[in-house]
Formats: structure tokens, sequence, C-alpha cells
């Protein structure tokens, strides 16, 4: 392919979101770097597969720090040109109990650490109710790891592209029990366009996992008569987690 060839590629594979996929270490040539590809996972320049399912693919043989990598390098949906950084999750990797928020706000995106401003604080309050600590069994995420500008909700687009890397991270943690912290959370997970009360209280399933759904932090900063609806939920997830057993 000529280079006026690959710049055209790069630019309609850029319009539509998909572009770069990847980023490769080195510069790959000829057969020598095809078999490098080969050896190593890393995609064949030219190469004309579906580009959204070989993402995912790639994506779901990363390891942790690949995992990272990659999310730090993507540019796969427009927050990618208004983040400042982005923010992967934190927590126990061995985790038993997952919690899955919407996506970062602004202190988030300039920490690169999920819920640290005052929905953060009662995440905490909330782990602590039910004698969780952040970082101790206990894995924190986002439906997107980048911040949707205006504090706006991420799109559907923006979800479904971000959604490789938390579907990794599912199966990497292998938790016992996820929360979903508010509708864009349960929605993602779910994938139904349910209302949020009416998914509260019972058990869903995700990936074969059991999946609480509760309000996010920031809805009860503004809506404090739902802190006791919340409680309620909180308790269900801990006499959940007491009925599945103890982790191998």
């Amino acid at each position: 392919m000529t280079a006026a060839g690959r710049t055209r590629r790069k630019d309609i594979l850029r319009e539509l979101g998909l572009a770069p996929l990847w980023r490769t270490r080195t510069e790959m040539h000829g057969r020598a770097s095809a078999e490098k590809a080969e050896a190593t996972g890393e995609p064949i320049p030219g190469l004309h597969v579906d580009a959204k399912e070989d993402r995912r693919t790639q994506i779901s043989r990363m390891g942790w720090d690949e995992l990272k990598a990659s999310v730090e390098g993507c540019i796969a949906c427009p927050l990618s040109q208004s983040r400042t950084r982005t923010v992967f999750g934190i927590g126990d990797r061995n985790a038993d109990w997952l919690y899955v928020g919407e996506g970062p706000g602004a202190q988030e995106d300039a920490t690169g650490e999920p819920f640290v401003g005052q929905a953060g604080k009662l995440l905490d309050n909330m782990l602590a109710a039910i004698d969780l600590k952040r970082g101790q069994n206990v894995y924190i995420a986002n439906i997107v790891k980048c911040r949707p500008p205006d504090n706006r909700a991420p799109t559907s687009h923006e979800a479904h592209q971000c959604e490789p890397y938390l579907a990794r991270q599912i199966e990497l943690i292998k938790p016992r029990l996820i929360i979903a912290l508010g509708k864009v959370a349960a929605e993602n997970l779910l994938h139904t366009d349910a209302s949020l009360g009416s998914l509260r209280g019972r058990l869903h399933q995700h990936s074969g996992i059991p999946v609480i759904v509760t309000y996010h932090p920031a809805y009860l900063l503004r809506t404090l008569p739902a802190k006791a609806k919340a409680w309620e939920d909180l308790c269900f997830a801990r006499r959940t987690m007491g009925t599945l057993g103890t982790s191998e």
C-alpha cells in the first residue's frame, strides 16, 4: 500500500472512531514484521478483518499491565480528545466485590483515580457501613475510562468502545458480586433500559456473576431521602455475599 493509501485508510478509521485500534511498539515492515506480529499477538498492518471484533479479541487476551497501557493509549471514541488522564480503576485485583460507576468526573480526570471527590467520600462511607474498605477485597471501576465533558452521561457509542476493557477487568478479577452504581452502570452491565427503581432489590446476572443495583453516590448527595433506600441495597448486598460461600 502506498503512503497516500495508508494515510487515507487511517483517516477513514479515525472518522469511524476505530483508529488507532492499537499502538505498535516498533515500526513493522515486510515479512519479518508480519512474523513478529504473529508471534507476539500484535495485529498485522493491512490485514482486512472486522476491526471491532479484532480489537475486542486482542483486549480479551491482555494481562493487567498491557490492559492498563492500552487504556492509556486508547483513542477509540471522542472522549480521548478532551480527557486529562484515563481512569483505569483501582483496588484489589482479586476482590470479591466489584463496584462499577458511570464515568470519571473532573477530580477523577485530574488524578486518574475513580471516586475521589465528594461522591468518593460517600462511597467510602457506604463501604465502611458494610465493613468494607477501598482497596481491601474491593475493586472500583467505571463504565467509561475517560471523563465525558460537562458532567454528562456517556453516550452508548462511548460506553460500547470502553466495554471490552471493563469486560476484561471482570474476567481478570473474577468478583463474586458486582454492585452497579447508578442507572448508566445498570443499563450497560445488564443491557436494559428499565428504571433503576425497578432494578433495585433483585439479583441480576452479568456473565454469570450476581449483580445488585443501587444509586450512584453523586445522586445520593443531591437526593438525601434516597440514602435510606441505598442502605437497604447495601444490606441486601451483604446478605447476598453471605450466601455465596467462600472464595476458592
